[in-house]
């Protein structure tokens, strides 16, 4: 039976899971009105020293509320929202992941350094979004091919993932503000009853700009109120060799790898599940794992983040593991080739004036003066992965488009913005989140509301 270990069949778990006990454990279910202490069965694999958690495992384990949010896009693909609510919050936020992320970036570091928990304690109503192109394929089409699957730029993470997420979290504020706030339904008419900021990391930065100014050209409401942007993607012509010389692979190959290798991930369980306990092993044995890890920091260019811990998180496991479509590496070696922050190039003039009306794809640096709310630009002195002079370009542009901009730096590499506990980043993030508050009406009518219902109790 020795050809399981290679089956990427989802039916094989059984053989992997031999080493596997659950473990109760106790957490605190806060999604109901009357909070109370209950257990969950979580698992653990200690034989294997491997870790299989799921996004909402850590959530639930660490005492805080959880919900999973299916979400369609128009072209098919299923997305997962997940959420820590806070269903009467006026305020919320929307973290975004970037390039082989997930979710998990934003609580791998617990409650006291991660993002979605300190915006949660906050006040905040949290979603966390992830991008299509994990390995499970989740699609409408329940046979829909590999090939096709992958067949998907940086464009559609911008023009159909993000829309399709942020019009699901709309969906659900006004929804659930009706229900919890009466006085909401005649401010729906008038204008958004809640505040929605963005955080982004990386490649999710890039597309969270896409969305702003694709939205703004066909005007189409955003319904953001900030951004903030961690190493965002977008201007890649300053960076190191390693990134040249595969930009120049990328740009010569395409036509024939395109057919040949849709998607650049690990698909089989047994070598998932290798690279997760070879991670997670070197923490046991320092000198090789600082050895790989030297090894790894060279091979992106000198980039110092902790590569060998993120490569053993619980996203990168034999269930599943975030994939890169080959066109969305094809799309950030145009960029870096271009030196433009610009929508995919097809190749031929004929299919980029099907999409865009025009020979060459959308350049979105000149659209910037779309952009019609406050940016934060956040970049990292020791990042190699996307150089602070590539953040500085953006903020640049912005400011020359008069968009309401700031940029700060941080001594940090390309993944501390997310899986390091960097309280300098967090409390710099939190009070450009706090720089936006509801309207004072909607304050007012808010504990107007409250008072009533209050009164109401004490005289029945």
């Amino acid at each position: 039976m020795s050809w399981r270990w290679f089956s990427s069949d989802k039916n094989d778990t059984e053989v992997i899971h031999r080493d596997v006990y659950d473990a109760s454990v106790h957490t605190d279910t806060l999604g109901e009105n009357d909070p109370s202490v209950s257990e969950r069965k979580s698992t653990f694999h200690h034989v294997m020293n491997t870790d299989a958690r799921t996004c909402q495992d850590v959530i639930t384990e660490l005492g805080y509320p959880y919900e999973a949010i299916r979400v369609e896009t128009s072209d098919g693909y299923v997305l997962l929202l997940e959420r820590i609510p806070r269903r009467d919050a006026r305020k919320a936020v929307y973290l975004q992941h970037g390039i082989l992320d997930s979710s998990m970036g934003w609580v791998s570091n617990g409650v006291v350094g991660s993002p979605a928990f300190a915006a949660y304690d906050q006040g905040y109503d949290v979603f966390l979004g992830n991008f299509r192109g994990l390995v499970s394929r989740e699609h409408v089409n329940k046979d829909i091919s590999s090939r096709r699957y992958w067949k998907y730029s940086i464009n559609e993470h911008g023009t159909e993932d993000i829309p399709a997420m942020i019009e699901k979290i709309h969906e659900i504020k006004t929804s659930e503000l009706k229900i919890s706030q009466p006085d909401v339904k005649e401010e729906i008419n008038e204008a958004q009853p809640y505040k929605l900021c963005a955080i982004c990391h990386s490649l999710g930065g890039a597309a969270i700009l896409m969305y702003v100014i694709t939205c703004r050209i066909e005007e189409k409401p955003h319904r953001l109120s900030r951004l903030i942007l961690l190493s965002p993607a977008g201007f890649h012509d300053d960076s190191t060799l390693v990134f040249t010389v595969a930009e120049y692979l990328f740009l010569v190959s395409a036509p024939i790898l395109a057919y040949i290798v849709p998607a650049f991930y690990i698909p089989t369980k047994f070598f998932r599940m290798l690279l997760n306990k070879l991670a997670r092993d070197f923490h046991n044995y320092p000198a090789v794992g600082g050895l790989v890890q030297t090894l790894m920091s060279y091979v992106v260019g000198g980039d110092s983040s902790n590569w060998v811990g993120v490569l053993g998180l619980p996203h990168y496991n034999m269930n599943d593991m975030p994939g890169v479509s080959f066109r969305v590496a094809h799309h950030l070696a145009q960029m870096k080739h271009t030196g433009k922050f610009r929508m995919f190039d097809y190749g031929s003039v004929r299919e980029n004036m099907e999409v865009y009306g025009s020979p060459e794809p959308v350049d979105l640096g000149e659209y910037y003066r779309f952009i019609d709310i406050p940016v934060d630009l956040v970049a990292g002195r020791k990042d190699k992965v996307i150089r602070p002079s590539m953040v500085r370009k953006h903020y640049r542009l912005m400011k020359d488009s008069g968009v309401d901009v700031s940029y700060n730096e941080f001594e940090y590499a390309h993944l501390d913005f997310t899986f390091s506990h960097r309280e300098e980043l967090l409390a710099y993030v939190m009070s450009r989140l706090l720089l936006v508050e509801p309207d004072p009406k909607r304050q007012f009518s808010q504990k107007a509301s409250k008072l009533k219902k209050k009164e109401q109790i004490e005289s029945s």
